[in-house]
């Protein structure tokens, strides 16, 4: 490639991207346009972001640091001490940064530190309580009250990782089927640490908030989208939340002080409950921040001004953040396991379809659909059509039909 082939003011080429999946995929897809060309370190060599650029292996680190000018990742269970390095050479001004920063995955892999960072930052969560123990378990359910949700404190998605206590009885179960996280044994985290027991609240519904934060501290967030899930894995997203503006300032003021508090470069996500306070008005507490671009995000690549995945890609590479408007209301909908016919799927008005690139199997995504009819009050009526061509209707069928009783 000559040199010519950048403007002469460009010093940033190639963007090097942690991980390799869908999200990798459509970060390099959100640079192409910008004049940015996406190199990534994963050890799937047919992994999506394969057909947008060179990827290294973990054994192939060097070539890949070698290869990019400034790096950014695509999930947040990338080893830190991957994400150190990269940030020490940064400093040390031999690559032009590293985002987000290293801190940022330490509180975001951590539940514990996660839920102990919002309170000391004010921002209310649900109870919680550290357990290393069958005591400490046993004590945390008399202290908190039954049900709660036992999590291991580092690793799991999706819904995986967790267990849920009922009653009495489920408490040695439960201990039984994490206990192997306290000490590092097993496939559930290869780094020893605490389990989380978290109270049950009574919310209405689960919302996230998305934001972008520039080098320069400008902070542009995205309209409030209420999310569904099926079996712990995101099924919907629809952007906006209806009737969420009352809302839209406590998320506002919450992901700011969050990524300011961690001087933090790029889009995250911050997963929250709508609850009650004492007085009967709604209020939200949060449940996780990913630090990264996210699944609830994906309808503002048609449905935003500035897609996420650009926004994020912007920020990387120290170019100003681009609009975050809704510019129009939208449903995303996750595709688990088996491809339907995009036939089927496009013929629908206002479908736009986007596949992973992935093979099939069992609850792995491996597309998605934003549905965004011209009319807005066609928008269930469209996502009625969705689900009646997917394979895999991800609870959405069974929503549909309790709604009509």
């Amino acid at each position: 490639m000559t040199s010519n082939a950048y403007p002469t003011t460009q010093t940033i080429h190639t963007i090097g991207i942690l991980g390799g999946g869908q999200l990798g995929m459509m970060l390099a897809q959100a640079a192409l346009p910008l004049g940015y060309r996406c190199v990534f370190l994963e050890d799937n060599a047919d992994c999506p972001a394969s057909l947008y650029g060179t990827v290294y292996s973990s054994e192939q680190l060097d070539d890949f640091i070698s290869t990019a000018d400034v790096f950014t990742l695509e999930f947040e269970n990338t080893p830190t001490d991957t994400v150190q390095k990269l940030s020490a050479l940064s400093k040390q001004g031999q690559k032009k940064g590293m985002f987000p920063p290293p801190i940022a995955l330490e509180v975001a892999q951590d539940r514990l530190k996660e839920k102990q960072m919002f309170n000391d930052l004010d921002i209310a969560t649900v109870p919680f309580e550290s357990v290393s123990s069958k005591a400490k378990l046993d004590a945390a359910c008399q202290k908190l009250g039954l049900p709660i949700v036992l999590k291991t404190s580092r690793g799991g998605y999706d819904g995986k990782g967790q267990y849920v206590i009922k009653e009495t009885s489920d408490i040695a179960p439960a201990w039984q089927a994490l206990k192997d996280a306290v000490s590092g044994k097993g496939s559930l985290t290869p780094t020893p640490a605490p389990l989380i027991a978290e109270g049950f609240i009574n919310f209405s519904r689960e919302v996230s908030m998305i934001a972008a934060r520039a080098q320069d501290g400008q902070i542009r967030c995205y309209d409030l989208v209420e999310n569904h899930h099926h079996q712990g894995i995101l099924a919907k997203t629809h952007a906006p939340a209806v009737g969420t503006s009352q809302l839209f300032g406590q998320a506002q003021t919450a992901i700011t002080t969050i990524m300011n508090h961690l001087d933090y470069v790029g889009v995250m996500a911050l997963e929250l409950f709508v609850s009650k306070d004492a007085r009967g008005h709604d209020r939200l507490l949060a449940n996780e921040i990913a630090p990264r671009v996210h699944n609830s995000g994906h309808w503002s690549i048609e449905g935003a001004v500035t897609s996420q995945f650009e926004n994020h890609i912007r920020a990387v590479v120290d170019l100003p953040l681009g609009d975050t408007d809704n510019v129009h209301p939208s449903i995303m909908v996750n595709v688990l396991g088996e491809y339907p016919s995009i036939s089927d799927v496009l013929s629908i008005d206002g479908a736009h379809y986007h596949s992973y690139h992935k093979s099939e199997r069992a609850d792995r995504k491996i597309a998605h659909i934003t549905l965004m009819p011209n009319d807005v009050t066609d928008l269930e009526k469209a996502l009625g059509k969705l689900v009646a061509v997917l394979p895999n209707k991800v609870g959405l069928d069974k929503k549909q039909s309790e709604s009509k009783k």
